[in-house]
């Protein structure tokens, strides 16, 4: 089996992606889980340092994922809509908490 080497567009999209939607989907999910550590009870300052804690290993999992991945598509994809649902989720869990 002959690999052929990527285009720059493919190289710089992998690097958006991997920077752009790694952090979009950090975000997502280190604001949807402060919106739950406070639903359960937790005081603000402790669920955002665990959130963010945790954060920092989903984005590390993203950015690694994202040049692994078959289809820069399924990533661009993934992470764009998983950041942006993630986000929604957590403001209308907030929504609801005051």
């Amino acid at each position: 089996m002959r690999l052929h080497a990527p285009n720059p567009w493919q190289i710089a999209s992998r690097i958006a992606a991997s920077l752009l939607g790694g952090y979009a989907f950090m975000w997502g999910f280190a604001t949807l889980g402060i919106a739950l550590l406070l639903r359960a009870g937790m005081p603000y300052d402790d669920a955002q340092t665990l959130a963010y804690l945790l954060a920092f290993l989903v984005f590390l999992a993203a950015f690694c994922w994202s040049f692994a991945a078959a289809s820069i598509t399924r990533v661009w994809i993934t992470l764009a809509a998983g950041g942006a649902a993630m986000t929604t989720a957590a403001w209308l869990l907030t929504r609801t908490l005051a």
